[in-house]
């Protein structure tokens, strides 16, 4: 077996989940989030045990209920509704997401017509097109880029950051082609994460025999691995939510990997379930060390919490941040319980 390495969380997805620990840590149920945290259905059902009711519609949360935005990003209508709202909201919203309605909010303020580069219908997508839904023109073909009338406007180019590097080369190929002054950022918009995986996985599709992608069917940058492993020339891919979903006649080398969404705990049963009988080898391409740290207002929250604690219990505040340890708390022991303590409540 071939191990593809970096896999599963991103910085972005450890981040979402620790906050969303945070918040059924401190409020009773029902704890309310505004799509799916994560595309990850175990991560979502984890949450739903624990008393997090999922909405489409910010409408549907009660007066006063906690909310937590999703890590996707959400439409600046959204968020206002969401704070309009009289209860607590922390927005998860992943910081790469951030640069992104960044740059269209500032491109379409400077009069451009914005290429975006996404999935029509994506939580990040509408989200993001959304900041500026009258300059921004969903991309998702060639066919798209040239209907897009050249009027004299200037042109910007601005992606989904889950998108695949191949996925995007080349309408960002065929965009600088039609509209030489184009502008696009000094940074890709893909995610690095999302990048790094697609690049670890690259190294073991060539020579697998069968590679196994793990994640949900609605996590693009899932989607999108399962794509580069053909692109790759693996005669043999499958994506899988769980072990459960393996098929019984795998031989040969197999590849695995896990979208960004996708915690370690089922890469463990997949390589358990499927005993490599010439073990595990493990693929680095680079190491990752990045941090995101919880979103303000949780930040603020918990500030409150503790102060609020610190008179109940006649205790002398501390000077501390309550989430001074977070970087040393990982998600996947967030989601065994095993981040539960001593660090937090």
């Amino acid at each position: 077996m071939l191990l593809a390495s970096p896999r599963g969380f991103c910085a972005g997805v450890e981040k979402a989940i620790k906050a969303l620990d945070w918040m059924v840590t401190v409020f009773d149920p029902p704890v309310y989030c505004y799509h799916e945290i994560v595309h990850n259905r175990h991560v979502v059902d984890h949450f739903c045990e624990r008393g997090v009711v999922f909405v489409d519609d910010v409408a549907d949360v009660p007066p006063g209920a906690p909310l937590m935005l999703s890590a996707h990003g959400s439409p600046p209508a959204v968020v206002a509704q969401a704070r309009a709202n009289g209860g607590v909201v922390v927005d998860a919203v992943c910081p790469l997401v951030t640069k992104v309605h960044h740059e269209l909010k500032v491109r379409a303020s400077k009069g451009y017509t914005v290429l975006y580069v996404g999935h029509a219908g994506h939580e990040e997508a509408v989200g993001t097109m959304a900041v500026a839904p009258a300059a921004v023109r969903l991309i998702e073909s060639v066919e798209d880029l040239d209907a897009v009338a050249d009027d004299g406007a200037p042109v910007a180019l601005l992606s989904q950051t889950t998108l695949s590097f191949d996925e995007w080369q080349h309408l960002r190929a065929h965009a600088a082609a039609r509209f030489p002054e184009l502008w696009m950022p000094n940074r890709s918009d893909l995610c690095f994460a999302t990048t790094n995986r697609q690049s670890a996985l690259r190294e073991i599709a060539e020579t697998a025999d069968a590679v196994v992608v793990i994640g949900s069917a609605n996590s693009s940058n899932t989607v999108a691995l399962t794509e580069v492993a053909v692109s790759s020339g693996c005669r043999r891919v499958l994506r899988v939510n769980t072990a459960a979903e393996l098929p019984d006649d795998l031989c040969g080398v197999v590849g695995v990997t896990a979208g960004a969404s996708a915690p370690d705990a089922l890469v463990v049963e997949v390589i358990e379930a499927l005993a490599p009988t010439g073990g595990v080898e493990t693929v680095v391409v680079t190491e990752e060390d990045e941090y995101f740290p919880p979103p303000p207002e949780l930040r603020e929250l918990l500030r409150a919490v503790a102060a609020a604690l610190a008179v109940l219990c006649d205790t002398p505040r501390s000077a501390g941040d309550p989430v001074e340890g977070d970087r040393d708390v990982h998600a996947a022991a967030v989601l065994t319980g095993a981040g539960a303590a001593p660090d937090r409540p």
